[in-house]
């Protein structure tokens, strides 16, 4: 609800925070109504600030903030709580979300549709039982891969071949690539089925898109599994322009310890 240049019990999750002196902080949000934004929040490192247990990556907020400079002021924040902040992996996995978010989101863009998904996404993480669930956190991230790509409008329609507009043949082998879109793949290729890329169209397609593209690549073999994430790593990196995301790298070297 806005009145005015005041935005009051937003929806909204807190992607990055900055120091901005020594008592403030600037936070990178993405709220529901009004895309992702930037905010200052005075006084929110001070140990008896209402803020300082409150903005934190990956939990429910509402927020009100006010101004009509590109950096407005936060005036309150509230937990909305749910689910607890995700942990270990769990935790690098959505700090990894949250850096594809700041990369691939213009500001002051809305995106209601997404924040849902991304609301999914963080749910999946933050499960009791985050070990017993990697094959479901899997799931989740390639989901939301698959909508954010699609919501930004990098994401080719998967159920034909991008530079011919033919139809996919069920048995046939294609590959996502990413200046070409999708198309027969080569021998060498990672590669789904033609009736795998046609299955997540009509997931994405789905009135609640995040929850069908999840189960539908639940059920993916672990070959088409591991091909459909190497794919989208290879499309992310591209257009994120890098070679490897930060907090993939993080993932890497924490793994190698």
């Amino acid at each position: 609800m806005a009145t005015g240049h005041r935005v009051s019990h937003v929806p909204a999750y807190v992607l990055h925070r900055y120091d901005w002196s020594e008592s403030s902080l600037i936070l990178e949000v993405f709220t529901r109504h009004h895309g992702r934004i930037a905010l200052v929040a005075k006084g929110a490192k001070r140990p008896s600030s209402n803020f300082r247990p409150v903005l934190l990556p990956l939990q429910p907020l509402l927020l009100n903030y006010g101004g009509d400079a590109e950096i407005r002021a936060l005036k309150g924040a509230e937990w909305v709580g749910g689910h607890v902040m995700p942990t270990g992996e769990s935790l690098l996995s959505g700090l990894y979300v949250n850096e594809l978010l700041l990369r691939l989101l213009a500001r002051d863009d809305a995106h209601e549709s997404l924040f849902d998904s991304y609301a999914g996404v963080v749910e999946v993480l933050a499960g009791e039982h985050a070990g017993a669930q990697a094959a479901t956190q899997a799931a989740a991230l390639r989901a939301f891969e698959l909508l954010l790509l699609r919501e930004v409008g990098l994401l080719p329609a998967l159920d034909a071949q991008t530079m011919t507009l033919s139809s996919l043949a069920p048995e046939l082998r294609y590959t996502l690539v990413s200046e070409a879109g999708l198309r027969q793949a080569e021998a060498q290729d990672a590669a789904l089925t033609g009736a795998e890329w046609q299955a997540l169209q009509a997931a994405l397609d789905d009135h609640t898109p995040f929850t069908a593209t999840l189960r539908c690549i639940a059920t993916l073999n672990v070959g088409s599994n591991a091909a459909l994430r190497s794919q989208l790593r290879v499309l992310l990196n591209y257009h994120c322009g890098v070679s490897t995301l930060r907090t993939r790298q993080m993932m890497r070297d924490l793994q190698a310890l």
